[in-house]
């Protein structure tokens, strides 16, 4: 690594003063440049990369017949989002021609989340008992999984139908995908609100 380098000092005769010998050290820098690439190229080959995210979004898909859809009045649920950017009104069930069916909230937790965490409060039990088991090394991770998409695409699990007008805000729409995440939704769709549902809220009141 270091090599010292020693030089003899003093002229010749006999009465001429012996000089204090001079050191002089270089340092090798290789072995640590080598070193250093060893370890970049370790850590380039072993660090894991974070993958990128994707949100999922279930698009309704436009039948050939319609006559024979109906929407379940027990698990539906359903948001208008309009030009009212801090309001968000939803109903249960079918929409109907009376004005006290559409209920208020807003975009906070105490709001739309604490909606969907109580409509989907059965499923949300399941979810957290099944992390719970996986946890604990119960399940492996495709039957988690599996069992996980069960459970939230189930018969009695809430179906949350999102729809907007014109006016509504991106924004809006993110957050309330975001807040059925965390409620544990599995079941939504995003759609146009009808005329019917736009028509009705202008004649009550509820937007311009």
């Amino acid at each position: 690594m270091a090599e010292i380098m020693e030089s003899g000092g003093g002229g010749h005769g006999k009465h001429q003063k012996k000089r204090a010998k001079k050191h002089s050290s270089r340092v090798d820098m290789t072995p640590m440049v080598d070193l250093g690439f060893l370890l970049l190229t370790f850590f380039v080959l072993t660090t894991q990369f974070s993958k990128p995210k994707e949100m999922e979004i279930n698009m309704p898909v436009k039948p050939k017949d319609t006559s024979n859809i109906m929407t379940v009045d027990t698990t539906s649920l359903t948001l208008l989002l309009t030009e009212k950017q801090e309001k968000v009104y939803y109903y249960y069930g079918k929409f109907k021609n009376d004005p006290s069916i559409i209920q208020t909230t807003d975009y906070s937790k105490e709001g739309i989340r604490k909606v969907f965490r109580e409509s989907n409060k059965n499923v949300r039990e399941q979810v957290k008992k099944l992390k719970e088991k996986y946890a604990n090394h119960q399940l492996a991770d495709t039957a988690f999984k599996r069992m996980l998409m069960d459970i939230k695409g189930g018969k009695e699990a809430r179906f949350v139908i999102v729809k907007a007008d014109e006016k509504a805000k991106y924004k809006n729409v993110i957050d309330v995908i975001d807040e059925l995440n965390v409620a544990d939704v599995g079941k939504y769709a995003l759609i146009d609100i009808s005329p019917a549902e736009k028509q009705q809220l202008k004649a009550w009141g509820k937007i311009n």
